[in-house]
């Protein structure tokens, strides 16, 4: 890795370890109910419960919980699909963008809803303003929340002891959303329209470009079909212009939100790599920044409100290690480029640059692919489709690690408990104790809860991978034969089933297979893993609290952390390594191979 590289990850720890424990303090205090800020916003809140018909001071057992956040999801999703398809007769669509087809509504209504964002479509030429503001930058606020409130409802059940609740799940919704996400998102979306990003509602700019770009133009007969040769060959004529137009929007609102709240996409089609998202290496750090900032001040939440902080402080480092070793393996790949280029004769010291932009390099690049991916964040600023195949691989690798290290927001923290939960089981396997977690036993029921919870995602990621690739719609998608193709749908599935949202990017989903079985994938994926996640809160609430003894298994030292460590990396090597070995391990291979 170059100085650059070094010095670039080094700062990025730095500043992150110095603001996750206030902000990890104001988020207990914010979901205990001290803090000043709901004082100062109780008014705003009583309206709203009003409005809705809440009574806030009512608690919820885990399967009103459940239902609560079922319900709120499910009407949004509805929300988002019903902008889409009636854009062209609604307001603020200055393009008159036509109704969005009714498969790509549904992907992307289930995608927006679960915090996943996978995108099949291009934003700018898909989606009116209201569409991208009402409809995808409200469901990031909304996903997001619904991921930090099941963290705090599974948090509450290993604070709790005896008792049948966990809280309540509209008041939960409302102050994550009222007194953590708006504040930082509206700061973050000053920032970036201070630094370039776009704000406004303007029609589309027409401007005459400094060059004449000249390009082939398909030709097209009476009917308006393209006119093909006797060989099947698309018929073109020369054809030059020089107008260019500039795409406008209420960007930076929703770019801000979407790197805050680990949703991922973007409002154009080239995501933060467009300059109009990401315009700057200063807001390019800066969203690096924003997507480890609530899943690492989780962790601390998590220590304040068990009253141990030295728990949190253990599940933080166990992400940290994890995260800094798979950075280390994209940036240095990536850096020693492409060996075949290099026996052509080409010059590969300067590193793998395709597929970047020259504005942030690879270094902040390869650290972009790892976050993102790490983070369920799904938003990129390069295309992981033209990583070598060992830089492909980190992105890949990290999502089926289960998005817990660091992960989505709230996401990553209650799918690294399970993790923890499923350590302190094998611990106690070995030693020939009952495994306890926090002073909590875990038995049977916990068990199936853990076990039902960590292995869906692979599941829906695997069976997809396996039904793509037998049938004819899910192999036409594929723009790369061989070894990378397969990767590159095996990456859809274990984005979508994970709720990440990246893609390779070269692979056609926009079609109905893939928009109809990503939807699946995303769907069960999100769910499948809350609905157990806060079973196990409910039964864990209920326990009573045992009181260490000298038989209790620290679960804040260094040797936890290596045993959290090992339960995650174990688990997602067992699950995956076969599909691994036939997709990017194999690619890599054949790099050195002699021909």
């Amino acid at each position: 890795m170059s100085h650059h590289a070094w010095l670039l990850l080094g700062l990025y720890v730095a500043i992150l370890m110095a603001v996750f424990k206030p902000l990890g303090s104001y988020i207990a205090d914010v979901m205990e109910g001290r803090s000043l800020a709901l004082r100062l916003g109780g008014c705003i809140e009583s309206v709203l419960y009003r409005l809705c018909g809440v009574d806030h001071e009512e608690e919820m057992g885990w399967l009103k919980y459940a239902l609560a956040l079922l319900l709120f999801n499910v009407l949004g999703a509805l929300g988002v699909y019903g902008l889409q398809r009636l854009q062209v007769w609604l307001p603020l669509n200055p393009q008159a963008m036509a109704n969005v087809s009714p498969d790509s509504s549904f992907n992307t209504a289930i995608s927006f809803a679960t915090n996943t964002n996978w995108q099949g479509y291009a934003g700018e030429s898909t989606m009116s303003y209201l569409t991208q503001m009402l409809g995808l930058t409200v469901q990031n606020f909304f996903s997001a929340a619904t991921g930090m409130v099941v963290a705090i409802a599974l948090i509450r059940g290993f604070a709790r002891h005896a008792t049948k609740t966990l809280g309540n799940a509209w008041v939960d919704l409302t102050r994550i959303t009222l007194y953590v996400l708006l504040p930082l998102a509206f700061v973050f979306a000053i920032f970036l329209v201070s630094q370039g990003a776009i704000q406004n509602f303007d029609p589309y700019q027409d401007i005459t470009a400094l060059e004449v770009t000249k390009y082939d133009n398909p030709r097209t007969g009476p009917d308006g079909r393209p006119l093909k040769d006797d060989q099947g060959n698309a018929l073109t004529e020369p054809a030059e212009t020089q107008t260019q137009t500039l795409p406008m929007g209420p960007v930076a609102s929703q770019e801000a939100i979407k790197m805050l709240g680990t949703n991922g996409g973007g409002f154009f089609n080239a995501n933060s790599a467009h300059p109009y998202e990401n315009p700057t290496p200063l807001s390019n750090f800066v969203q690096m920044l924003s997507i480890f900032l609530i899943p690492g001040a989780l962790c601390l939440t998590f220590g304040r409100m068990v009253g141990d902080t030295r728990q949190g402080w253990a599940v933080l480092a166990a992400m940290t290690l994890m995260f800094l070793v798979m950075a280390v393996i994209a940036m240095h790949y990536e850096q020693e480029g492409n060996p075949l280029l290099g026996r052509l004769g080409v010059d590969i010291g300067a590193g793998n640059m395709e597929g970047k932009e020259t504005r942030f390099g690879i270094a902040d690049s390869g650290l972009f692919a790892t976050l993102t991916t790490l983070a369920s964040c799904g938003a990129v600023n390069a295309m992981h489709d033209s990583f070598t195949p060992m830089g492909g691989f980190v992105p890949l690798w990290n999502m089926m690690l289960g998005e817990v290290v660091f992960g989505g927001a709230g996401s990553g923290l209650y799918g690294m408990l399970l993790f923890a939960v499923m350590a302190v089981f094998i611990a106690g396997l070995m030693i020939g104790r009952t495994p306890e977690y926090l002073g909590k036993k875990i038995e049977a029921y916990e068990m199936k809860m853990v076990s039902i919870a960590i292995l869906i995602t692979p599941f829906l990621a695997l069976v997809g991978t396996a039904a793509a690739v037998l049938t004819a719609g899910g192999l036409a998608g594929i723009a790369n034969p061989g070894a990378h193709g397969f990767s590159e749908i095996l990456y859809a599935f274990t984005s979508t089933a994970n709720n990440n949202g990246s893609a390779f990017a070269g692979l056609s989903a926009n079609t109905p297979f893939y928009n109809v079985m990503t939807a699946i994938a995303m769907w069960f994926g999100r769910f499948g893993v809350i609905v157990p996640v806060l079973a196990l809160a409910g039964a864990l609430a209920a326990k009573k609290r045992i009181a260490a003894s000298a038989g209790t298994m620290p679960t804040h030292g260094p040797l936890f952390v290596v045993l959290l460590i090992g339960t995650v990396v174990l688990v997602g090597a067992l699950n995956y390594v076969p599909a691994l070995a036939l997709g990017p391990v194999i690619e890599h291979l054949t790099l050195f191979a002699v021909y």
